[in-house]
């Protein structure tokens, strides 16, 4: 066995042009089948051991700081990212496909476009992963540093696209994603870079030589995770609590609402009083022998923005809710929201958070924060839409993003942090500034991609969000995944992609802080501070273990 590693390793590390890349590509794309939904785990240990032997591979030159060296890790590190992202995210096509005859045409740029810029990232961490090189395990954890700091980046440049972490596929696992509510998703992706690249240590490099201390260390960090999961989970009623056993919140039943409403569907929609007829008349449906249909529920949920038409400003339509809305019931929906600003400027637009009191009376709006670049607005709009692109969400104008994060209000629920679809995948945003909310609100529309990895995906960061902050999370989706998930990440109810229909369910309890949320570890920069320590720390030691400088490469 070890004796086919060393060969691969080898050939790995001596691949040259085309035959180099491919296997860079192909390892990144090994990677991503740990992502949702496929979530084999096991596919890390695949990709992360050819990524330390191309980095081996490249260390060829005078020097740690050889430019050379460091182009060509640069450049093994960009196809890596590449085949990781485009496996990842090739569902992104399906929404170029919405409107075939505008956007078509422009399908290539999505599937290969997002995953090129994105590997831009990889490639990076790769060249600065470089600079920390050592023989031995010190290796490990240069690969951890470099790579942990360039996930890191993602969150924020060019507005962040944090999707997909490493950590997020280590978190497919109920009982290994309990770490986050200790270390975040980043840091489990800091685990997940340096427990599965240890296979590459089986194998000589340089003066190092192979050594199964690393690979033994790492399966007792992955096995000391999975004791810490499994016991929060038992604590608190096991991985599938028995009915009751999960503590809720009293006098709260909500109702959640798919109308699973096609994309296509929703744009072509002219009959907006037909739009709110359909949501009314399924959130008023009964849901067995003695029930009363909205009547039951302290508070119904219907998804993002579901009307064509601008709810606010159409007395029918809050006529209708307030006609059929019962008293004691609270709405909660998405819906676009105009203000005008006066003074000759122009009308602003935001995708916004609606809740009305029973009989129509609106009573809390959250707007969207975090819009969607190309989605909800057009990067260098003038150049761009010189070549025939616009926004895919169809609005009287452009998006304006919400000034300021606040928890919904509502009369019979706990404060709500509310998050508008993919605000959901950015954790450093949410308990920004705001007390402690008791739930998380996030309202969504994945109909873009049909029954894609997409809405899985999705979910799946939801469900993450819901473990490292200790708080119940409540998601009403146009066409799913629709659901409620517990503090500890478990779906204690749910409706899968592309079926109609409503849930009925209690409010599960929100937890006391959870160590990611009340010690600071969602702060930016303290992931990355820990990094570059621990990266220190072994270098030096890779240092002290060669014994001379000269036996670096």
């Amino acid at each position: 066995m070890i004796g086919h590693l060393t060969t691969l390793s080898h050939a790995i590390m001596l691949a040259e042009g085309w035959r180099r890349r491919g296997i860079a590509c192909l390892a990144g794309a090994l990677g991503a089948l740990a992502l949702p939904p496929i979530g084999f785990i096991p596919a890390f240990a695949l990709a992360f051991p050819v990524a330390v032997w191309l980095l081996d591979g490249a260390t060829a030159g005078p020097g740690r700081f050889s430019p050379r060296a460091l182009v060509m890790a640069a450049r093994d590190g960009w196809w890596f990212g590449f085949g990781y992202f485009l496996a990842g995210l090739w569902w992104i096509g399906a929404a170029f496909l919405v409107e075939t005859d505008e956007f078509a045409w422009a399908m290539p740029l999505g599937i290969l476009g997002l995953p090129a810029v994105l590997a831009c990232f990889t490639a990076a961490g790769f060249a600065l992963a470089r600079l920390f090189w050592f023989p031995g395990v010190a290796r490990i954890f240069a690969l951890t540093f470099g790579l942990g700091v360039s996930e890191h980046l993602r969150h924020f440049l060019f507005t962040g696209f944090p999707w997909n972490g490493f950590g997020q596929g280590l978190g497919t696992s109920l009982i290994l994603a309990q770490g986050a509510a200790l270390i975040g998703t980043d840091g489990l992706g800091l685990l997940t870079v340096a427990i599965f690249a240890t296979p590459a240590t089986l194998v000589a490099n340089g003066a190092a030589q192979p050594s199964r201390r690393p690979v033994a260390i790492a399966a007792l960090v992955l096995a000391g995770l999975a004791i810490f999961g499994l016991v929060r989970l038992q604590a608190s009623g096991g991985i599938n609590p028995a009915p009751g056993a999960i503590e809720t919140v009293e006098g709260v039943r909500l109702r959640i609402v798919q109308p699973n409403m096609s994309q296509r569907e929703k744009i072509a929609q002219r009959d907006g009083m037909a739009v709110l007829s359909r949501l009314l008349t399924l959130s008023d449906r009964a849901s067995g022998p003695n029930a009363t249909g909205m009547a039951d529920a302290s508070h119904v949920i219907w998804p993002e923005s579901p009307f064509p038409f601008l709810l606010l400003n159409d007395p029918r339509a809050i006529g209708e809710i307030a006609r059929v809305l019962p008293a004691k019931t609270t709405l909660v929906t998405g819906a676009v929201r105009m203000e005008d600003v006066g003074g000759g400027q122009p009308r602003r637009y935001f995708n916004s958070m609606l809740g009305f009191l029973g009989k129509g009376t609106l009573a809390a709006v959250y707007d969207k924060m975090h819009l969607v670049p190309f989605g909800e607005y057009l990067p260098f709009e003038g150049l761009l839409s010189a070549v025939g692109l616009r926004r895919f969400v169809h609005a009287p104008g452009a998006f304006v993003a919400g000034e300021e994060r606040r928890l919904m209000e509502l009369p019979g629920l706990p404060p709500a942090l509310p998050i508008i679809c993919y605000e959901a995948i950015f954790p450093y945003e949410l308990l920004a500034n705001s007390p402690r909310p008791g739930l998380i609100l996030n309202i969504t529309n994945d109909a873009w991609f049909g029954e894609t990895f997409g809405p899985h995906q999705h979910f799946h960061q939801a469900r993450l969000r819901a473990i490292e902050f200790g708080l119940p999370l409540v998601r009403a989706a146009n066409t799913g995944i629709s659901g409620v998930i517990d503090p500890y990440g478990r779906v204690t109810a749910s409706v899968p992609i592309g079926v109609e229909s409503i849930i009925d369910v209690f409010l599960p309890k929100a937890l006391t802080a959870t160590p990611y949320s009340s010690n600071g570890l969602q702060n930016r920069f303290i992931g990355l501070l820990l990094a570059f320590l621990l990266t220190l720390a072994f270098g030096m030691f890779g240092i002290r273990l060669t014994g001379k400088s000269g036996s670096r490469r």
